[in-house]
């Protein structure tokens, strides 16, 4: 799904009718293992914040404090104009199930292909691709309130928790834990990542590396 997500469709209703199914099967059908809900079980009593990559609005729907919440990355859930023309994003539930209801022959309906309120022009999902990507108020605030998270806990125990982070983004999220880790003692840093977990010579004897499913770690951690 993430490579047809780059495929160039010859038309605005093949690119819709593909991404409508995109968004719906990512975004709005329950995850299949509970995995969001026994993370939850894990830290929500605990001083806890969220940054994550993923797009697909799993760890609100498991129900995870949205203050606590910062998804750098965008969201399946929102459309934004294209250029764009304005800084501000809208909900695309609704129109994305009447583009699946309606799409015959690989191609949504003309009239449901989403336009642009204010400038006309097209729509997009808001996914960070490049530089037209929209940080809406909502982004904004989400990540003053991570900064101001990790500046409250530069010190004393902090577990800096990667959980299935690999070479993609690294910047974004692996090498920070792995710096703020190193500058505080006290601080150990965990990676659970199937396939490729490491960690770096530096904060190697503060390090919790395992190679493994994130699920089964999970459920071995629930039943301890």
């Amino acid at each position: 799904m993430y490579s047809a997500g780059f495929y160039p469709f010859p038309t605005e209703e093949e690119h819709w009718a593909y991404w409508s199914r995109h968004i719906y099967y990512n975004r709005y059908v329950p995850a299949p293992k509970p995995v969001y809900d026994k993370l939850l079980k894990l830290v929500q009593d605990k001083d806890y914040f969220v940054i994550t990559t993923n797009v697909d609005h799993q760890f609100q729907k498991a129900g995870f404090d949205k203050q606590r919440l910062f998804y750098t990355q965008g969201d399946y859930g929102l459309f934004q104009c294209a250029k764009p023309c304005h800084q501000k994003t809208y909900d695309n539930e609704d129109v994305v199930k009447r583009m699946i209801a309606k799409q015959m022959d690989m191609r949504i309906p003309t009239e449901l292909v989403p336009r642009c309120p204010v400038c006309g022009g097209p729509m997009k999902v808001n996914l960070r691709s490049d530089d037209t990507f929209v940080e809406d108020e909502g982004w904004h605030n989400a990540a003053q309130r991570y900064i101001d998270f990790v500046n409250g806990h530069q010190h004393g125990k902090v577990l800096y928790w990667d959980l299935g982070i690999g070479s993609n983004t690294p910047t974004i999220i692996k090498l920070p834990f792995m710096q703020m880790t190193y500058k505080n003692p006290d601080a150990t840093y965990a990676t659970v990542n199937l396939g490729e977990a490491f960690t770096v010579e530096q904060i190697a004897d503060r390090s919790i590396v395992i190679d493994a499913d994130i699920n089964d770690v999970l459920n071995s951690l629930l039943n301890c």
